[in-house]
């Protein structure tokens, strides 16, 4: 089975392309709502953040994520930490997802592929890139957030010349070229 990691920044569009992929019969694995099942359900990950952040970090079997990301926003070697807990937890779900599907292709969505060590994961790399400016909007509408807090997001994410750079095949979600060629295209190749 290929395993084909889909990655971009935030507002780029993965989630569509992954509803896509899945449209062609191919599972994926949404890595960020599996994190946050995990950082729910795993007591290896509750353990350790508790151990981190006290018992406080959970509101009874629930992580607390707005305190999390409060405390770990500012902060790159407490996020280091906590994705040093949550990532490899991730990862190893991801291999036993893996084991249960029965198709040739399979995917993992993840916007932190590269910086999470998912890369190594998958087989192939597909980024989805969108302007910034279309993401931009596309996050501010869908979030409702501000624009400063929007690009703070992006700017703490890997660039889209680095993940382009890394990445094994690009489709491109600028709302002007039609994405299911894009993808008819990329699984044909891939196959």
């Amino acid at each position: 089975m290929k395993k084909i990691g889909v990655t971009g920044g935030i507002g780029s569009g993965k989630s569509v392309v992954s509803a896509l992929l899945s449209a062609y019969d191919v599972p994926v694995y949404l890595a960020d709502s599996e994190g946050k099942r995990l950082s729910n359900e795993s007591p290896y990950i509750r353990k350790r953040l508790t151990d981190l952040f006290g018992n406080e970090i959970y509101t009874g079997n629930r992580l607390d994520r707005p305190k999390l990301a409060s405390l770990i926003f500012n902060d790159e070697k407490l996020l280091a930490k906590v994705n040093k807990i949550i990532h490899p937890v991730v990862s190893k779900d991801f291999r036993k997802w893996v084991r249960n599907q029965h198709t040739e292709l399979c995917a993992l969505e993840s916007a932190i592929l590269y910086e999470s060590g998912f890369d190594s994961e998958v087989d192939v790399v597909l980024m989805v890139y969108a302007p910034v400016e279309l993401r931009l909007t596309r996050v501010v509408e869908r979030d409702n957030l501000s624009e400063a807090d929007v690009m703070k997001r992006m700017n703490q994410q890997m660039s889209d010349a680095l993940k382009r750079d890394k990445a094994d095949y690009v489709i491109i979600n600028d709302g002007i070229q039609p994405l299911i060629p894009q993808i008819e295209t990329f699984i044909k190749i891939i196959n």
